[in-house]
């Protein structure tokens, strides 16, 4: 049962598991597709977590039943002027930069269509716990744009350059055993059970200690890409914010006292 929920706009929900949030898309009659209210209450809901360090793990979920999101309101999209869009691009930009710069680990738990910007806010995540329903893609050449929330930096990351020029360029969809194979996802689940595992993952990383958990992610997106002795340094520096923190010493008193730490977070 979540502790407690708190609502960002009409679209966008938070409920809290102890020290797990769950951010949650509520916009089931248009399959989550991302309006300028949704990116919007995305943005600030992500901003509160990012300050909130109780959070140790951030779960982004659906209460749609055949889709986790389908990306950008299209309808939307086609009533607003040049001169509209270029105003609302920050606001888009800002959803999912709120997501991909969140400071704790996240996971996303997919079902149904994650397609376009739907996608690229899994793919912002550290982690994409997807059910056997789940289908993926980047389409936006299909209709005259690109991906524009970060999927032609995030996908190469994934998968290399290639295989990500090949499913931008051909805009296809990819079912869920064919993703899992391609490492478009990290971990395939039965239908119905993404946003059960993921809320379980994300129990077990929550365990360990939230100065660490922060540090080891900072290490890990700061460096991927930097030559090797570069990105020692960037470990190096990760290490010594944590080096000399309470929780480092909770930590190997508990090892040594046989016991479960009991984190300061700090």
């Amino acid at each position: 049962m979540a502790e407690a929920e708190q609502r960002f706009g009409e679209f966008v929900v938070v409920r809290r598991h102890g020290h797990v949030a769950e951010l949650v898309l509520d916009r089931p009659k248009a399959m989550n597709a991302v309006s300028t209210e949704l990116a919007r209450s995305l943005g600030a809901a992500c901003a509160e977590l990012g300050a909130d360090r109780g959070v140790r793990v951030t779960v982004l979920t659906s209460t749609h039943t055949r889709a986790f999101c389908v990306g950008a309101d299209l309808k939307e999209r086609n009533s607003l002027s040049d001169a509209e869009l270029v105003r609302q691009r920050p606001t888009a930009r800002a959803a999912y930069t709120g997501v991909l710069e969140l400071p704790m680990p996240t996971i996303a738990a997919v079902h149904g269509y994650a397609l376009g910007g739907g996608f690229e806010l899994a793919l912002a995540c550290d982690l994409i716990v997807a059910d056997s329903t789940a289908v993926v893609g980047l389409p936006e050449v299909s209709v005259g744009v690109i991906p524009g929330g970060g999927g032609t930096q995030l996908l190469p990351r994934r998968v290399g350059t290639a295989r990500a020029a090949e499913l931008v360029f051909t805009a296809r969809r990819v079912a869920a055993a064919e993703a899992a194979a391609l490492g478009l996802i990290d971990q395939l689940v039965d239908e119905g059970a993404d946003r059960d595992e993921a809320l379980a993952l994300a129990g077990r990383i929550a365990a360990n200690s939230p100065v660490g958990l922060r540090a080891a992610k900072r290490a890990l997106r700061l460096g991927h890409g930097l030559d090797l002795r570069a990105g020692l340094e960037v470990e190096d520096a990760a290490w010594r914010s944590v080096a000399f923190s309470g929780d480092r010493a909770e930590g190997v008193a508990a090892f040594n006292e046989k016991r479960e730490p009991r984190w300061p977070g700090e």
